[in-house]
Parts: structure tokens; sequence; C-alpha cells
């Protein structure tokens, strides 16, 4: 459905803030926080969990642009040319981004190919196979794993660390995913086994993304983030059009679809989402990333005229609650429910 200044460590207390310098490996310094904020070169950034959210719900309104879309064209030709029309929309600054991550080391840089190649092109691509191999309902099942990868990936990759209290946000968000994305959330059964595995290895790549681009995020600034993701992104797209077979041409009658599918839910949201994750851990990112479903399903029932039944409502009252809470906690509380790791040094200028 993404990576060598002063470095300090922000300690805060009550009203008092105080900065010590922290050495890292590699480059000189560059800054990290506790408390409710995340340092950057300028200052302390409060989080932007609330933004990851908005970011989140505009990707909602992709299956009301999509779904007209999807009676003309193929799905790989409908992801080509979403990352055809952002490249060229970004082109000016494709040199900058391309700069900027060759001062990276090779960690970022596998990051960005993973971040665009696989997040950006390929989980698409696995999920809507999913849809075509076997039934509708197991795709859905697996994405909801997508926190639980990140989670796990988050620990592994940034060493970040949750406390008792991310439970309390965590259970409620993905309990209530799951009641949004079946009417009815007993009776569920599962297809094949290559559809299981299609949609596990999206979810599974969507969750790398969330993770690699908090990491990138934290080197690159979140325009270069955006640049690389679908400049990456797009020969990996030509390379899955070609592997299924599909027409790489479409009629000018898609072309107002196209753009409006590759601005809104696309570039819009993208670099809303890369702003909010500089400044926001990926174990809190991965939760707030639900409002996705939520906004669809309003889309959906307002727009396109679906229905929902009892639980599914009751599944949207906890989304929104959950993702809501955990914004708002984030930006109070003296002890978040996730603990950040140092931060790698920026490099490359600011936002």
């Amino acid at each position: 459905m993404i990576d060598g200044k002063e470095r300090h460590t922000v300690v805060r207390s009550h009203s008092v803030t105080r900065t010590r310098p922290v050495f890292g490996p590699g480059r000189n310094l560059g800054r990290v926080t506790s408390g409710n904020g995340t340092a950057t070169g300028g200052g302390v950034t409060r989080d932007r969990t609330w933004l990851v959210a908005i970011a989140a719900a505009l990707w909602g309104t992709d299956g009301l642009l999509r779904l007209p879309l999807a009676e003309d064209l193929p799905s790989g030709t409908v992801v080509f040319w979403e990352h055809l029309i952002i490249v060229v929309l970004l082109a000016p600054f494709v040199p900058r981004a391309v700069r900027a991550l060759a001062r990276c080391g090779l960690k970022e840089r596998i990051a960005v190919l993973i971040i665009g190649g696989g997040s950006s092109a390929l989980a698409t691509a696995l999920f809507t196979a999913a849809f075509q191999t076997g039934d509708a309902i197991t795709p859905l099942v697996l994405q909801k794993l997508q926190p639980l990868f990140a989670v796990f990936a988050a620990w592994a990759v940034l060493g970040e660390r949750l406390r008792g209290g991310y439970v309390y946000f965590a259970v409620p968000a993905i309990l209530g995913a799951w009641l949004l994305a079946f009417a009815d959330p007993l009776d569920i059964e599962f297809s094949a086994a290559r559809a299981a595995l299609l949609a596990l290895g999206a979810a599974a790549l969507w969750a790398a993304g969330t993770v690699l681009g908090r990491m990138v995020s934290t080197s690159l600034p979140s325009r270069d983030v955006t640049t690389l993701r679908f400049t990456v992104g797009l020969p990996a797209a030509a390379i899955i059009v070609a592997v299924q077979g599909n027409p790489y041409t479409v009629s000018w009658d898609n072309a107002t679809g196209l753009a409006l599918l590759a601005l809104v839910p696309g570039l819009v949201a993208l670099s809303l989402y890369y702003v909010g994750l500089r400044a926001t851990p990926a174990a809190r990112a991965t939760l707030a990333e639900l409002a996705y479903p939520a906004t669809a399903v309003v889309i959906g029932v307002s727009l396109l005229d679906e229905t929902m039944s009892a639980t599914q409502w009751i599944g949207l009252v906890m989304v929104v609650a959950a993702v809501t809470a955990l914004g708002w906690h984030e930006r109070r509380a003296q002890r978040e429910p996730v603990v950040e790791p140092p931060a790698p040094a920026l490099a490359g200028g600011r936002e």
C-alpha cells in the first residue's frame, strides 16, 4: 500500500530542557530526544503521530479514485502511471535527492531501494495478486498483521522499545481494524495458501516501508525521501508491468483519474507521511496508519453506496478513538509507550 551535525540528547524535566552531547559512529553527531518531542537540527519538534494519521486518511481516498480506473486498466498499469506522473512533477528535486542519498551510508541506500521497489511498487502488486488468486477475505485478514510486523521490525532495525502502555492503544486499534474489515468478524474462511503468502508478503513489505522510512527520514529531508521513493519505484513498477504482460499505454479518458490518484493519496499523502515520520517512532506510526481503512469505509458508505454491519461501525469507532487517543497521549504524556533509541545524524539539510 519506506532512509555531520552536532548531536545532543535532550533531557526533559517538566519545564526544563537540557542537552548533553552524544557521540555516534561514523559521522559527527545528530539529535535525539526523550520525552514527547523529537529534536532536529534547529530544536525540538513535537510528536507528529497526528500527521501520520492525516496522511493515512488521505490514502483512504484511494478506492474512490482507483475504482473507475480498475474497470478500464490493469492494476500494474495504474501503479506505473501513478509513479510516472509523480516522478515528472518531482523531477527538479531528483538530482538533489540523489546527491543527499550518496552522502548517506550503505544502510540508507539499501533502505531506499526496498522502500521504492518493495513497499511502493511490489507490495501493491502482491496485494492485488492475492485478490486475483484467492478470495477477497484472506488478503484483508492478513493485512491486519502489518502492525505486528512493523513493531517487530522497529525493535530489530531501529531499537525501539515498547512500554506497557502501548498495548492500551495497539489492541483496540488492531481489533477495531479487524471488525471494520468484515461484516461478520466471526465467520471468516481462508482461501488457498498462495493467496495467503502473497498477502503476507505485501503486509511485510508495507511494514518494512514504515520502519525503513522512519530510519531514512532521520538522515534525509522529507522531500528527498518522497522523491527517492517514487523515483526508485518507477522502474520497479515498469518491470512489474512487463512481467504481467500488461500495456503501458492508457487513453486520455483516464488522464484525470490517474492524475488525481497520483496527487491525492500519492504525492500529497506521502509528503505529509514522511514529514510526520521524522518525529514519530515506527511502532506508533503503524497504528496511526489504521486511519486508512477507517477513511476508506466512510468514503465507501457515503459515496460508493456500500453498507456496513453494526460490528463494522463499532470497529470504525474503535480505530478512530485509538488513533486519536494515541496522538493526544504522545503530545501530553511524560512517559511514552514507545521508547526511541538515539537517532542517526541528519544529512543533507533540513526539510
